[in-house]
């Protein structure tokens, strides 16, 4: 990777508050100071009743290796929140670095009703940076996405999204964070079905739940979204669309492979398959 590449900090808020446009609110002075914008919210009182959580955006330069780069990144903006937020420990599995910011008193003296704060840095790597958003609309029009039920109007199921990614690490919970943070990326709602350690490959297994439309036009859709050069096209197969990554050359460390699965909505899907590499 290049030495000096263009990272993105996300830094996601999560707080109190009655609906949207009071969640953009709240997190207005913390956006002002950061100098970032809003590219997503979302309702999340299925977890945290009454919570909201708004995602804001920011360009930094690079600062260094990729590794190295990304850590850094996340502890210099921390830096910039104040002393007592830099003490926070940094995790990073390339191709990104995070904190969460828990502590009472420094959330809400940023985000009045905050209750936590994730921030990642991203690299502009091959694969797997987040895509730009597009802005989204004012607060004062902006509505939550409804979450897509199970079956279509006619009473058909939808097909659903799974996702498999394989990253190169010694611990389990480095390949949940980064397989979760992309799954964020692609749907609301996630859950984990396997994590499976094949050294020194850990491989996270999820379902993202139902999605509409048809199945390779699905699985096209989310690689797109996931960003990056090198995806295959989509395959057909027993389970349904198929297309998958490999990274090139495989990191050391970090997310080496992903396969994405439009599963067929006939029968009820079976899970991602664990064996082999995509």
């Amino acid at each position: 990777m290049v030495a000096h590449s263009e990272l993105e900090l996300l830094i996601t808020v999560v707080a109190a508050a009655d609906d949207e446009p009071s969640a953009h609110a709240a997190c207005g002075p913390l956006v002002e100071r950061v100098g970032g914008r809003i590219v997503q919210s979302g309702d999340c009182s299925d977890e945290e009743p009454g919570c909201w959580s708004v995602t804001i955006a920011r360009d930094c330069a690079g600062t260094g290796g990729h590794v190295a780069g990304l850590s850094r990144a996340v502890r210099n903006f921390l830096r910039e929140l104040g002393p007592e937020y830099a003490r926070h420990h940094v995790a990073c599995e390339p191709p990104t670095a995070w904190t969460v910011v828990e502590h009472p008193e420094l959330v809400t003296a940023l985000v009045p009703g905050g209750e936590r704060i994730l921030v990642e840095a991203w690299s502009d790597g091959p694969l797997l940076t987040p895509a730009r958003r597009a802005e989204p609309e004012p607060p004062a029009a902006a509505e939550s996405a409804p979450v897509l039920g199970e079956h279509d109007g006619s009473g058909r199921p939808h097909p659903r999204l799974r996702l498999r990614v394989e990253v190169r690490t010694d611990r389990a919970a480095g390949a949940e964070w980064p397989a979760r943070a992309l799954a964020a990326r692609l749907s609301r709602t996630a859950e984990l079905l396997s994590s499976r350690s094949a050294p020194p490959v850990v491989r996270v297994e999820l379902d993202l739940g139902p999605t509409a439309g048809e199945p390779a036009e699905i699985a096209g859709s989310a690689a797109v979204a996931l960003g990056g050069e090198g995806w295959s096209t989509p395959e057909l197969d027993e389970r349904g669309a198929v297309v998958r990554w490999s990274a090139r050359p495989v990191p050391a460390r970090g997310v080496s492979a992903v396969e994405i699965v439009a599963a067929r909505s006939t029968v009820d899907a079976p899970a991602v398959a664990a064996g082999g590499s995509p």
